[in-house]
């Protein structure tokens, strides 16, 4: 094992989505001088190119910001117009994109549970290793994906980049027995998803209680999904319309994509954060299942939010039979939207945590100005107090072992990059 008080360590090779980053940590005399995470990818400018749009095509478009979780893109994007132009969407057309939602969650977190995540507690280099060594349980995960993915081809029109979402609703609704023919399989889900809590509450949590504060929707009613008001761990609570007065974006040297602080703290979005502010909103099986893997009320590990995803995998599923059991087809598959000039404000919670949309429209519905806050960019700065905190506390490790802890910390937070799975190399410098 090798031991020295003064290291630097360079893990090469994260862009708001789905992008290229690198992890730089320095130490000197066994203290933590510096802990960088790299974001280098070009800027994308999804912000700019949306100006001079009509306000009915940024659902579309910014649904190609992530191939994982476009419907989030589009929900948030349809809000904030929808917010501009006066108009909300309420019963089973609502209904219906709480439902895309579900499957969007299923599918994502299906994804990172079993081929992004588990193998860093496995000791696994990766998905197809961890398939290799146990057939039976990738395969429970990529049931669990499928069973997302019907969902939203079903309703969305394709399960990557949905085509059949528009602002007010969609351009077809399904009839009843269409969601029905769904039940069997979200059912036999719902087993695969008890089995995936039950399975990763097994591994081994590195300690790490992390203080920051925690930003999640909260609704009246419900596990926050598709709309909500944003609720701080601190007891604070504001409206979406005033989510950039709290939320203020900066620019670092070593990013390009921009960090964020919430009134001026570190704070940190995804499924940590909503299940510590909501977990009294879970369905019944779910809050048994969670009660049953010992995760209490609040969880403030990032490691275990591993096990976090998987009791909302068993949410989404309820919540989606739920929805099916009682859906009956809207008369119209849109609610009218007509352009005005004004601001528009939308959030909603993404897989990996709140994603916040701002559009300024003019009086002929042309797209004036943009803001899309995902929630990456988010906790980026969570994530390198994370880092920190576990060079720190685990100094004794060698090299390779501690490089292996870092990216896992990284990975807690599933970041949308195109590659997580093992986008770092590693390189030493002695100092």
């Amino acid at each position: 094992m090798t031991h020295r008080a003064n290291r630097t360590l360079q893990v090469a090779g994260l862009a708001r989505v789905e992008g290229e980053g690198a992890l730089h940590v320095r130490t000197t005399g066994g203290r933590v001088d510096e802990v960088r995470l790299d974001i280098y990818e070009p800027p994308r400018f999804f912000e700019a190119f949306l100006r001079g749009r009509n306000f009915r095509e940024p659902p579309d478009i910014t649904a190609r910001i992530c191939g994982i979780c476009p419907v989030a893109y589009q929900m948030s994007a349809c809000q904030a117009i929808e917010d501009a132009c006066g108009v909300r969407v309420g019963g089973q057309l609502r209904a219906l994109r709480r439902l895309l939602y579900c499957g969007e969650w299923i599918s994502s977190h299906a994804l990172h549970v079993y081929l992004l995540h588990a193998p860093d507690f496995l000791g696994f280099p990766d998905g197809i290793a961890l398939a290799a060594a146990d057939r039976a349980t990738v395969e429970r995960g990529l049931r669990l994906k499928k069973a997302g993915n019907r969902i939203m081809d079903l309703v969305g029109g394709r399960a990557i980049h949905p085509v059949n979402v528009r602002v007010g609703g969609f351009y077809r609704v399904p009839a009843p027995e269409e969601l029905r023919g769904l039940t069997g399989t979200l059912r036999e889900a719902l087993y695969d998803a008890l089995a995936t809590a039950e399975w990763v509450a097994g591994f081994e949590f590195p300690d790490l209680d992390v203080p920051h504060d925690l930003l999640a929707l909260r609704e009246d009613d419900g596990y926050p999904l598709d709309r909500g008001t944003p609720h701080v761990s601190t007891g604070i609570d504001f409206p979406v319309s005033e989510f950039g007065d709290h939320v203020v974006e900066h620019q670092v040297p070593h990013s390009t994509a921009l960090h964020a602080r919430l009134d001026d703290r570190v704070f940190l979005v995804g499924p940590l954060a909503r299940y510590s502010l909501n977990s009294d909103r879970l369905s019944l099986i779910a809050r048994e299942a969670a009660a049953a893997v010992g995760l209490g009320t609040v969880c403030r590990n990032p490691f275990k939010s591993i096990v976090v995803r998987a009791v909302e995998i068993v949410y989404a599923i309820e919540e989606a039979l739920s929805i099916i059991d009682s859906y009956e087809r809207p008369e119209v598959p849109c609610v009218e939207v007509h352009p005005r000039a004004g601001t528009g404000h939308g959030a909603t919670e993404a897989p990996r945590g709140l994603l916040y949309h701002r559009y300024d429209l003019g009086a002929d519905g042309r797209v004036l100005a943009a803001d899309i806050v995902p929630p990456t960019a988010q906790n980026q700065t969570a994530i390198e107090d994370d880092v920190t905190r576990v060079v720190r506390a685990h100094q004794h490790l060698d090299d390779h072992a501690l490089q292996s802890l870092c990216e896992q910390t990284i990975r807690n937070h599933d970041p949308c990059i195109s590659c997580s799975a093992h986008f770092l190399d590693f390189s030493r410098e002695g100092t």
